[in-house]
């Protein structure tokens, strides 16, 4: 008889039931055509009320989970597609890898949870009320009315700032966001400057476009600021890319002076800012750059790593008295308009409240990952500018580096080359870990553990087979 484990949470209780009975179905634990058991008898091996095993049931069967019977029982529907039991295998070993790869270590997501059951109720939700039919059209301009007005309640509950939605451009993701201010503001040869190690999708998209990345040193606290002074004085450049928040890939935050101090420099030198606070909502909430420059700073805000990458959605706010039309044609030419199916489930999840639960599940899970990080690592980590960060810097000079990474590869664990963010022969040298790149916190433990061997020289799977 089925007996789930409900997760803790700021889920109500009913909805944590529906969620745990998705999971069950997924994974094949509830196959389809399987009876649940009597609502009360749950009721009873749970320890909650019938009253809200009863509304879980509902909701499932509203969800097309389940399909109940008058006098037979509720029985499991097959809405979701079953995922077959994979045999269990020792990760590390040549077999796991010859079949399934090394663990992932590389790609820097939100830590997965369970989104299917939302995803659902957003679908069924935006049928009943007619609303999906946006998203099979084009979408002109910069996005659907609504959404953008979601956009802005979720940026001023989440990032505490008062954006217009009317002001907002709504992007395919963080990284188109990148492409289009780079596109829109620079001409071929021109240079952008950064920080020495700066997010690979950001050199993806410089070296796309035939522009110049300056790498400028850092300090703890980010960014030099006589640093880009001196940067834009030589280079001529107008443009300052920056993620002054649990910066990618060494988890630094700025300092609120040290922001103040870079906004004086980008006044005195012309400079125009592209914030990126991809990671604002692991952080402590500082003020963001835009706060003290908002005449000269775009601000990028994403749902990718704290909410859900597979949307495809960011928000792009822009200075006042900047000129939209270049970057409209921009949105044109890359994409010619917005996708809208993503767009409607985010804005169907900011109306029903839902996306405060999963922001608060991703940070719960989150901060789970990085304490098991910190405890397995201890003094190898660095410590972030937060109280936790969804990726984790191991400083080590370039050599080491190179070396560990592919120890850790022929033990079975894949990370970030350690090249991959360098933007200058300044860049911090070290390796970034993806604390929510594997499946489950098992998977995670695996791989920390082998880390760990390797970095302390206890790691000898790559001299298997020497005499």
């Amino acid at each position: 008889m089925w007996q789930p484990e409900l997760q803790s949470g700021p889920m109500p209780l009913y909805e944590r039931l529906v969620v745990a009975m998705a999971q069950a179905i997924r994974t094949g634990e509830l196959s389809p055509g399987a009876k649940l058991p009597p609502q009360r008898e749950l009721a009873f091996r749970l320890g909650i009320s019938v009253g809200s095993v009863t509304r879980a049931y509902a909701e499932a069967e509203r969800r097309g989970l389940l399909a109940a019977h008058v006098g037979r029982g509720s029985f499991v529907s097959g809405g979701l597609p079953v995922v077959p039991d994979v045999p269990t295998i020792e990760r590390g070993s040549r077999e796991w890898q010859s079949r399934n790869g090394p663990i992932d270590l590389r790609c820097n997501t939100p830590p997965p949870v369970p989104l299917m059951t939302d995803l659902n109720a957003a679908l069924v939700d935006l049928m009943a009320r007619g609303a999906l039919d946006p998203a099979v059209h084009y979408i002109q301009g910069a996005g659907l009315p609504h959404v953008r007005d979601a956009g802005a309640q979720w940026i001023r509950q989440q990032y505490g700032l008062d954006f217009e939605a009317g002001n907002l451009i709504q992007c395919n993701g963080g990284q188109h966001g990148i492409a289009l201010v780079f596109s829109s503001l620079c001409s071929p040869g021109d240079t952008v400057l950064c920080e020495s190690s700066t997010f690979y999708g950001a050199r993806m998209a410089a070296d796309h476009l035939g522009l110049k990345l300056r790498g400028l040193p850092m300090n703890d606290e980010g960014l030099l600021p006589e640093a880009v002074d001196q940067a834009a004085r030589e280079t001529g450049s107008r443009l300052l890319f920056t993620l002054p928040t649990l910066h990618n890939p060494t988890t630094r935050t700025m300092s609120e002076q040290r922001r103040q101090d870079i906004v004086a420099v980008a006044r005195a030198r012309d400079l125009l800012i592209l914030e990126d606070d991809a990671y604002y909502a692991y952080s402590e909430r500082p003020r963001q750059i835009v706060s003290y420059a908002p005449e000269r700073t775009l601000y990028l805000a994403s749902l990718s790593k704290g909410v859900c990458p597979g949307l495809r959605l960011a928000f792009l706010a822009l200075p006042p008295d900047l000129s939209r039309e270049r970057l409209m044609r921009g949105v044109r030419a890359l994409g010619y308009c917005p996708p809208a199916l993503g767009a409607l489930v985010f804005s169907q999840w900011v109306q029903d409240g839902r996306i405060d639960a999963i922001g608060q599940a991703v940070q719960t899970e989150a901060a789970a990952r990085w304490e098991m990080a910190n405890s397995v690592l201890g003094s190898f980590v660095a410590l972030p500018g937060a109280s936790h960060s969804p990726h984790v810097w191991l400083p080590m000079s370039a050599l080491d580096a190179e070396r560990v990474t592919a120890r850790l590869l022929r033990a079975g664990v894949e990370v970030t080359p350690p090249d991959a963010s360098a933007v200058s022969m300044q860049a911090d040298t070290g390796l970034r870990l993806c604390l929510g790149a594997p499946d489950s916190r098992e998977e995670l433990g695996r791989a920390l553990t082998i880390i760990a061997g390797v970095i302390t020289g206890q790691g000898n799977a790559d001299r298997d087979g020497i005499i």
